[in-house]
């Protein structure tokens, strides 16, 4: 009896195996949160002063009528802490994935064979080739270092100004009754912006996860209700607990205007730069014309 031995081809098992990678856990490290409070700098009386100037600003009516300030009045001034994350995370993923070439040889080839692989070509009306199939291995390396809002948006550097914290920060977490993020949410929040498996991902090599600072601070505000004594209409306006600026909510709002703005601008000058060129090109030719003084070579030579 004779021992048949029988090399598996290595590119058969590629495809088969790709759906197992797929399904492996990503290796994760991650260092524990830490939790700041910042100390409020600015006394509520002063917030209170600074509102009673900007609440005509308020209630104002088609961008210049204001309401006379003794019918506007201070309903309720509340104390809450806005969160913020302040996170450095990487992302590493080491893979393959699938790959073909077409080769190009000479036409009266009718076989080749490469590391004990054969090869049939394909011909065409143009040239004859070989289709090789392996693996191509790549390598992804993201680094992030982001500051989020409560709802994981990306939030800009300069609304979170410097201040030192609160020395007893559980005390001044159930004092002011503070609501916490979940233990996992500033995590999940940059997994979902950094953590992306191509789609043509073969086999993985390494995949990890890290991140190597995360601190949700929570920063003081001071928000104002006023409501009009006429019609009863309730407006508010909220300030920065540490540098007493006012905090406005309308930035996205002014952003999307400013948007639309710029489109229409770009939309206007192609409008004109198209109607312009094409008045340029719609000109008919200026018939010639002959001068009343003017007079053929034949005329002039005639004697008069």
């Amino acid at each position: 009896m004779s021992n048949e031995v029988t090399t598996e081809n290595p590119y058969v098992t590629y495809a088969t195996i790709a759906k197992d990678h797929v399904l492996l856990v990503c290796s994760d490290k991650i260092v524990p949160r830490k939790t700041v409070v910042y100390e409020t700098l600015v006394d509520p009386t002063v917030a209170k002063v600074t509102g009673e100037r900007l609440k005509r600003q308020l209630f104002t009516k088609f961008g210049f009528l204001k309401p006379n300030p003794t019918q506007i009045q201070l309903a309720s001034i509340k104390k809450y802490y806005e969160p913020y994350i302040v996170i450095h995370a990487r992302y590493f993923l080491d893979y393959y994935r699938m790959c073909s070439y077409n080769v190009s040889i000479d036409n009266d080839v009718v076989e080749v064979i490469l590391n004990n692989q054969k090869y049939y070509p394909k011909k065409s009306q143009m040239t004859t080739s070989i289709k090789i199939e392996g693996e191509e291995r790549l390598v992804i390396d993201k680094t992030s270092f982001v500051m989020l809002d409560k709802n994981g948006q990306e939030a800009n550097l300069e609304t979170l100004p410097s201040a030192p914290s609160e020395k007893n920060t559980d005390e001044t977490i159930a004092k002011y009754s503070i609501i916490e993020l979940d233990s996992d949410a500033d995590v999940n929040f940059v997994r979902k912006m950094i953590v992306h498996r191509p789609n043509e991902l073969s086999r993985i090599v390494t995949e990890t996860f890290e991140i190597g600072e995360r601190v949700v601070i929570y920063a003081p505000r001071f928000k104002l209700t006023y409501v009009n004594a006429l019609t009863y209409q309730e407006k508010s306006v909220e300030f920065d607990g540490v540098t007493s600026k006012r905090i406005r909510n309308e930035n996205n709002h002014l952003r999307l205007i400013q948007s639309i703005k710029s489109t229409i601008n770009s939309i206007i000058k192609t409008l004109k730069s198209t109607i312009k060129k094409h008045n340029k090109n719609s000109v008919p030719p200026q018939p010639q014309t002959t001068t009343a003084n003017a007079t053929t070579p034949q005329a002039a030579s005639t004697p008069s």
